[in-house]
């Protein structure tokens, strides 16, 4: 019985360990240095613009933050929680309102301030409601 449980503690480690190399070695690594990156922003009422930044963060919170009035929040424990943009604020409570961040079209699933940045990339924040 003892030597089942051994077997199973060591496979269990053994699956933990190469969950974390595979995490390690295929997460979004930092570009140091200059970056341009193309932010869109598309309203609630359907009007759209586009702003050009560039920038030395590494991260796109650091980026978007450096372009004053682009956007505001609240910071929480998981970075800034954007609820305005471009002068337009998504209000959860008032109609379920509130910004689809994304890269080229596709949903990014981490925050503004972990999601890493590469020159050219192109983002959108899409005002949504529901």
């Amino acid at each position: 019985m003892k030597k089942k449980q051994i077997i199973a503690f060591s496979a269990f480690i053994f699956l933990l360990l190469a969950v974390f190399l595979v995490w390690h070695f295929n997460r979004p690594i930092p570009v140091q240095g200059a970056k341009t990156i193309t932010l869109e922003v598309i309203h609630g009422n359907g009007a759209s613009a586009s702003f050009t930044v560039n920038t030395d963060a590494e991260m796109l919170g650091g980026a978007l933050r450096s372009v004053d009035g682009l956007l505001s929040g609240e910071d929480g424990p998981y970075g800034l929680m954007v609820d305005t943009v471009d002068g337009e604020t998504a209000d959860w409570n008032r109609d379920q309102s509130w910004w689809c961040l994304t890269r080229g079209g596709e949903w990014i699933e981490t925050g503004i301030d972990s999601t890493v940045i590469s020159d050219g990339e192109h983002y959108e924040f899409t005002y949504t409601v529901g």
